[in-house]
């Protein structure tokens, strides 16, 4: 008869694969879910953005010429980072098309959107969003 007074080689090593397979799959979902986290972040961010550009264009009826004039009009608190790239200047502008009836009138931000060359969860760029 045997004693029983440890385990064995091969009970360690079922042991130690399945923490090794579990903890993979328990990373996987943790990087998931942050960069699903980030994603959110940004879709609202460019929905606030779009709105306040949106808001101020109604009440002055012009495009705001950056990002800062929104926030020094009160429309936003700050400019927020672009979570992606983690920086406040990486937002690409896009411009607004010149008015006819005023040629004169300084061209303003139509849209903004994000300024990383990464692809999204589903396959999209961020800079499409």
């Amino acid at each position: 008869m045997r004693s029983a007074r440890g385990f064995t080689l091969m009970e360690l090593l079922v042991v130690m694969s399945l923490i090794v397979v579990l903890t993979s799959i328990g990373l996987m979902a943790y990087r998931t879910s942050v960069q699903r986290g980030r994603e959110a972040v940004l879709k609202e961010d460019l929905f606030r953005m779009r709105d306040a550009i949106d808001q101020f264009y109604v009440d002055k009826g012009k495009y705001p010429v950056d990002l800062s004039e929104l926030v020094g009009s009160g429309y936003l608190r700050s400019v927020p980072a672009d979570p992606m790239t983690n920086s406040v200047d990486s937002w690409q502008m896009i411009p607004a098309e010149p008015d006819p009836n005023n040629p004169s009138a300084d061209i303003g931000v139509y849209n903004v959107k994000s300024g990383s060359d990464k692809l999204a969860i589903d396959g999209s760029s961020y800079s499409d969003w």
